[in-house]
């Protein structure tokens, strides 16, 4: 047995952000102005977002150097270990080769801060003063609570009411580092208020939240939003995670042949798997697998066309898979996996072939959790739960097939503030979620 864990130094840690708008094979679709259909000038996103990182989200460059005071940041839990899970690999009695890249260790307990700290940089640079945003689960929102506080700015968080009520100590800890955070929808936005005068006991979706989130952004001229996901330059921050991965596999001896990430809005999935996409895009042989809850089957089930990124149809109509931007899916414990739409990025990959989609539902995904916190120890989030369903069915595949397969996915969060799901599930009181949408 080789050593159970992959380290590297910090100065180890990427100088540069690897951009795969540079290497797809097809451009994407330019998104689009709503009223007149014709693609959107950059200056429009001006009054939601700083100039710097509009010029990432439209950027053709391959390599984005990264700010030395970002990476100043990072340097407080980046370089993240690379894990093997060897002994998942023995109670499953497979010949494959499991990895993981474990983003728990992070100030909030998940990979979001990757970007966060990013945009809050970006932002406090330009000289905003408040920063708004959504947030499902609350990982997204306790990493831009952190990064504003760093940075000396203004947070408000619009979290979705039925993950508000889920993980009260979520929004506990974005108060801890000085957020202001608010159960969406809310009597604060029109937006909030027109759906509870259709709704008063709506669950909520991330879709809504982005609405009063913008809205807000919007009424207050020192006020920016930051966004968790889906766009590019969001997606960007994240690929820290891959290429430090490459550096650790390397080191290890192994090339992965199966890439693995849940995919919500895609900014985990992407953060792993751009970078290994890079080489598949160039030639080598390699499957990477979005996997995603049955409850909101964006990838699987939803149709790729132009949609609004929120409910309140403030945004741009944007090119993806989507489910409609007025679908409220289920209340399962996967807030972060609750999103109407996909980044238009990993919705291109998928239109090309160049990856592949899964969707289960969320008592397997529990199921996968625990036999994994029971061999490698670590309580995963439940949107990381998705994951490691797939990469169990791979290594199970493997020992039907007799054959040996190194497989990588990134373990997003630990599931420290779900325990009341976890719960659930140890009851039987777990539901069983699916959406009927298609």
């Amino acid at each position: 047995m080789s050593e159970t864990k992959v380290l590297l130094e910090e100065n180890e840690l990427p100088t540069y952000w690897y951009n795969i708008a540079a290497d797809l094979p097809r451009s994407l679709q330019p998104p689009l102005n709503p009223k007149t259909r014709e693609p959107l000038h950059p200056e429009a996103l001006a009054p939601i977002f700083p100039q710097g990182l509009i010029e990432q989200e439209i950027s053709q460059e391959r390599w984005i150097q990264i700010p030395e005071e970002v990476r100043e940041i990072l340097r407080l839990w980046r370089p993240t270990p690379l894990y093997r899970a060897y002994r998942l690999e023995r109670h499953l009695s497979t010949p494959a080769r499991i990895y993981y890249k474990y983003e728990g260790v992070s100030p909030t307990g998940s990979h979001k801060p990757n970007t966060a700290i990013a945009q809050a940089y970006y932002n406090k640079v330009e000289g905003v003063k408040r920063l708004t945003t959504e947030t499902g689960a609350g990982q997204w929102g306790s990493a831009l609570s952190l990064a504003c506080h760093l940075f000396g700015l203004e947070c408000q968080v619009y979290m979705v009411r039925i993950s508000y009520q889920q993980k009260p100590y979520r929004h506990t800890q974005m108060k801890i580092w000085g957020a202001k955070v608010t159960p969406s929808p809310s009597l604060n936005t029109c937006a909030g208020r027109e759906v509870l005068e259709r709704d008063p006991d709506c669950n909520g979706s991330l879709g809504i939240a982005i609405g009063e989130a913008i809205e807000d952004a919007l009424s207050h001229a020192d006020t920016k939003y930051a966004l968790g996901s889906v766009l590019n330059h969001v997606l960007l921050h994240q690929t820290v995670i891959g290429l430090e991965a490459q550096k650790q596999l390397k080191k290890a001896g192994d090339i992965p042949e199966v890439v693995i990430g849940c995919c919500g809005g895609g900014s985990n999935f992407a953060g792993l798997a751009f970078p290994f996409l890079c080489d598949k895009i160039h030639g080598k042989e390699l499957r990477a697998i979005a996997v995603e809850p049955e409850a909101c089957p964006t990838l699987t089930r939803g149709k790729f066309t132009y949609d609004f990124g929120d409910a309140a149809r403030q945004t741009p109509l944007l090119p993806m898979y989507t489910l409609g931007h007025d679908f409220v899916p289920p209340g399962i414990h996967a807030g972060g996996l609750r999103y109407h739409g996909m980044s238009p990025l990993v919705s291109q990959l998928l239109l090309d072939g160049l990856i592949e989609a899964r969707a289960y539902e969320q008592q397997a995904c529990f199921e996968a959790s625990l036999i994994f916190a029971r061999t490698e120890g670590i309580i995963s989030a439940p949107e990381a739960s998705h994951a490691i369903r797939a990469v169990i069915d791979e290594a199970l595949r493997a020992r039907e097939e007799g054959k040996e397969r190194v497989i990588l996915f990134n373990l997003s969060g630990h599931g420290h503030f779900d325990m009341g799901a976890f719960e659930a599930y140890l009851k039987g009181d777990l539901s069983k979620e699916k959406t009927d949408e298609s």
